[in-house]
């Protein structure tokens, strides 16, 4: 195990870098863009679904959601390649997989309708290294919602053994045609 590592472990990552995102963690998001007077769309698209574990609590608050992954996780339509969509899109709500999280980011604002939202789940060290920088200086975003607790994504979906995170997770929250500086909040 070496400092330099980008997640402290020895545990090799998991295929295709899934990390499903808890539940727990969409229900705090959506409390805290209610806090915030944020008027979603009635539409979300969530362009790696996984297990669906972000699809469903969206459901289950109303919103109807599209789902599709690259990969067959027996949820949403499978062979869905996110990164080369280009129909224009109201609302996009995802956990990326951190190896493209980039990639994704730049492709969710590309595709956003005028003032749509695109909302991923990354790392707080999201905010680092001079090619995000770039991209923020272009595209930043309106708010980045920080967890005062740290959260969990179970490595493959599989939530049994659960464990505490040593990572800090952040919704970085993006609207089409915001320019400005980015603020930041926490979710508690």
């Amino acid at each position: 195990m070496t400092l330099g590592a980008t997640n402290h472990t020895d545990i090799e990552r998991p295929k295709h870098d899934f990390y499903a995102t808890d539940p727990k963690t969409v229900e705090l998001l959506l409390k805290r863009i209610a806090t915030d007077n944020i008027k979603l769309p009635k539409t979300i698209y969530e362009p790696a679904c996984g297990q669906g574990h972000i699809s469903e609590v969206l459901k289950k608050h109303g919103f109807n959601v599209i789902s599709s992954d690259l990969y067959d996780y027996g949820y949403g339509t499978p062979n869905i390649d996110f990164l080369k969509r280009t129909e224009k899109m109201d609302c996009i709500i995802t956990n990326p997989p951190y190896n493209v999280a980039l990639e994704f980011a730049k492709k969710s604002v590309e595709v956003l309708k005028p003032n749509g939202y695109a909302i991923l789940l990354l790392r707080i060290q999201f905010l680092e290294g001079k090619q995000r920088n770039l991209f923020f200086k272009l595209h930043p975003p309106k708010y980045v919602y920080v967890h005062s607790s740290r959260q969990y994504c179970a490595i493959n979906g599989d939530f049994t053994g659960q464990k505490s995170s040593a990572t800090c997770y952040a919704w970085f929250v993006w609207q089409k045609g915001f320019t400005g500086e980015p603020t930041i909040k926490w979710i508690d």
